[in-house]
């Protein structure tokens, strides 16, 4: 419980901030708990799971949204710490991956599974995984889209109840990846990138005939007609091939996108038939330059508002991991190995779940209280460490110091401009 208050009470959640501030609280104890407790975490992540279904109920708008998030990293010690793609930041650069599972119900939102991402290099180095307590059967490379399968498959299988899954481009690219999401007869909205090849007819796959006596006969499938790219298939439509929506209402006003909609086929060039999925394409208004791509396999006569809303979901996997990070300390772990880190991030978990459950989406005057909120209300309420004398001067000290700092500043400013040679003009 101590750990949970410090990660809402401390400005920044590592063990000695929160000592500093949670009453009772100890650096030790809490290092403890997090690096050297033996309790397992994955039952505490399904419990987190469960109580989120149980919060969101059986509503046809749940779904279930996956995403990864990055943790700059310095050094090489941290479990799964590589030189990789940082979202974060926009390239590569150092640091750790680790995809999520967040449950939505368009007002609420909680994560409700993670994996950690190990690159190649760490599943390579024995050693290593040794030093940092990886188990042995999380040492087999596993894609991020293999890790949101499994997410997806144990959600259902644990029960939660969400009518479609979200996706970005990242996830969006793996055909395999949407074909076995298809086969589980999940419904899904994936983001997909501008390159796409799709079919704007059935492509009409055939065995073609041999082109002479000599040779094998030909056995691959052909499409009797050529794909196209999304981003060149889009340079076609005329204006009033765009239908203007309200998404949502947002602190802006409505907000309003251009949304096209077909259905379209698309192959990865060894399965006996096409697959015949929405195309939903998104374009910003007063942005037109602006455009998102989604393939969706859901029922043929989903109107085109109910699609651009599902694909406008992803939007809210953003906030949960800026609130998390800002907020719960999801990004402000002192661990290094695999057991500290899913203890860190289980806690971090069951933080945003304690908020998601106080947000009372049924009162209108509570429809703005937000998870800032929460954790603003938490921190005044909880019990809270007195800071001591001596605490309380070194923060008046620094003030102090920040303070005369910034009129020296200013007195240097103003003699610099005292000196200066007066200049007539005219």
């Amino acid at each position: 419980m101590r750990y949970l208050q410090g990660l809402t009470q401390a400005d920044t959640a590592n063990f000695e901030t929160m000592a500093s501030v949670v009453e009772g609280g100890c650096p030790q104890q809490f290092q403890h708990f997090i690096s050297n407790s033996p309790w397992d975490h994955r039952p505490v992540i399904a419990q987190i799971g469960q109580d989120a279904d149980q919060l969101m109920g059986e509503n046809p708008d749940n779904c279930l949204i996956i995403d990864e998030t990055s943790f700059i990293k310095q050094g090489d010690r941290s479990v799964g710490v590589a030189r990789q793609w940082c979202g974060r930041l926009g390239k590569v650069d150092n640091c750790q991956v680790a995809v999520f599972g967040i449950l939505s119900d368009g007002q609420r939102h909680a994560p409700i599974d993670m994996r950690l991402y190990l690159p190649k290099e760490w599943i390579e180095d024995k050693r290593r995984c040794d030093e940092a307590g990886v188990p042995e059967d999380a040492r087999t490379l596993t894609s991020k889209c293999q890790h949101a399968l499994a997410m997806v498959r144990a959600a259902r299988q644990r029960g939660y109840r969400f009518g479609w899954c979200g996706f970005d481009g990242g996830y969006g690219k793996d055909p395999a990846f949407l074909r076995a999401l298809d086969d589980d007869g999940e419904i899904f909205v994936a983001d997909v990138h501008s390159h796409q090849r799709i079919w704007i007819e059935d492509p009409r796959l055939h065995i073609p005939q041999a082109a002479g006596r000599r040779g094998p006969a030909p056995k691959k499938l052909k499409a009797a007609v050529s794909p196209i790219k999304v981003k060149n298939y889009i340079k076609s439509l005329l204006p009033q091939d765009w239908t203007r929506v309200t998404l949502r209402d947002s602190t802006r006003g409505p907000l309003q996108v251009e949304i096209f909609t077909r259905r379209v086929f698309v192959w990865d060039g060894t399965e006996a038939k096409a697959r015949c999925w929405h195309l939903i394409v998104r374009r910003e208004v007063g942005s037109p330059a602006t455009i998102k791509y989604s393939l969706c396999n859901a029922d043929a006569q989903t109107p085109l508002l109910r699609l651009a809303q599902m694909q406008g979901r992803r939007y809210w996997v953003e906030r949960v991991f800026q609130d998390a990070k800002g907020h719960c300390g999801l990004a402000d772990y002192q661990v290094l190995g695999w057991k500290a880190w899913h203890h860190h991030v289980t806690m971090v978990m069951l933080a945003m779940l304690f908020i998601a459950q106080q947000l009372d989406v049924g009162n209108p005057e509570l429809l703005l209280l937000s998870p800032h909120d929460i954790v603003d209300i938490l921190k005044e309420t909880l019990p809270r460490k007195p800071e001591g004398k001596q605490a309380l001067v070194d923060r008046i000290n620094q003030r102090h110091k920040r303070r005369k700092s910034a009129i020296d500043s200013r007195f240097r400013i103003d003699e610099i401009e005292v000196s200066l040679p007066k200049v007539a003009y005219g």
